[in-house]
């Protein structure tokens, strides 16, 4: 069985891919693509033609986009389950996880996260205002998932689902910030939820860690 996962090291996309490998118990090999760089390697584009990562070959069969892979990676393999069987919890967690995606991805992650912590990691200032505007958005979003949370150690009945992996990728870099782990003890299902899923091995084990300063050629 060979399993490729294509992906910039960085991206959260790429660390909820991993993290649903590593909860299956799949091994894999990586290829480091950079989404940002000013040219795509033409190899990687025919796998993704929009040149965003993740990308996932298993045995020859490319798949793109995150929710799609990490859905193929439960389904594809053994191990326990991370879709709730029942319907109504199985549609709450496709809603958490599009709640991520389509409300929490940037003001969490591309503002408050990539402004206080990877840019001055990277040797760059941030934009404060910018960071205000992402602290304020993700208020909204900590209410809405506050408010379906289970309760507990998952964000979805009494088990680990994709949700837990989904949202709690995102919420890793947003409280990696301190601004952004003091707004989230103001949500205590989300909070008590962070603290118990934070330890499992799989976060450990897919920290991405952080770029140092950019150097300059002047």
């Amino acid at each position: 069985m060979s399993v490729t996962l294509h992906g910039y090291r960085y991206s959260v996309y790429l660390r909820i891919a991993r993290l649903a490998l590593v909860e299956k118990g799949v091994s894999w090999d990586h290829v480091e693509v950079d989404p940002f760089a000013e040219t795509i390697p033409a190899d990687y584009l025919a796998l993704h033609p929009f040149g965003r990562v993740p990308t996932l070959v298993h045995d020859g069969f490319a798949l793109y986009e995150t929710t799609a892979i990490i859905r193929y990676v439960d389904e594809a393999f053994p191990g326990e389950p991370l879709q709730p069987s029942d319907a109504r919890r199985r549609a709450r967690m496709n809603q958490m996880i599009a709640i991520a995606d389509s409300y929490g991805y940037w003001p969490m992650v591309r503002q408050v996260f990539t402004q206080r912590v990877f840019n001055v990691a990277s040797g760059l200032a941030p934009d404060e205002a910018v960071l205000a505007e992402g602290l304020r958005g993700s208020r909204r979003v900590l209410a809405a998932l506050e408010d379906l949370a289970a309760g507990g150690d998952f964000l979805v009945g009494d088990r680990l689902s994709l949700a837990d992996l989904h949202v709690g990728a995102m919420v890793a870099c947003f409280t990696a910030a301190q601004e952004g782990a003091a707004e989230l003890r103001a949500f205590p299902k989300l909070h008590g939820w962070w603290q118990a899923m934070r330890s499992r091995d799989s976060f450990g084990r897919t920290e991405p860690g952080l770029p140092g300063p950019i150097s300059s050629s002047a």
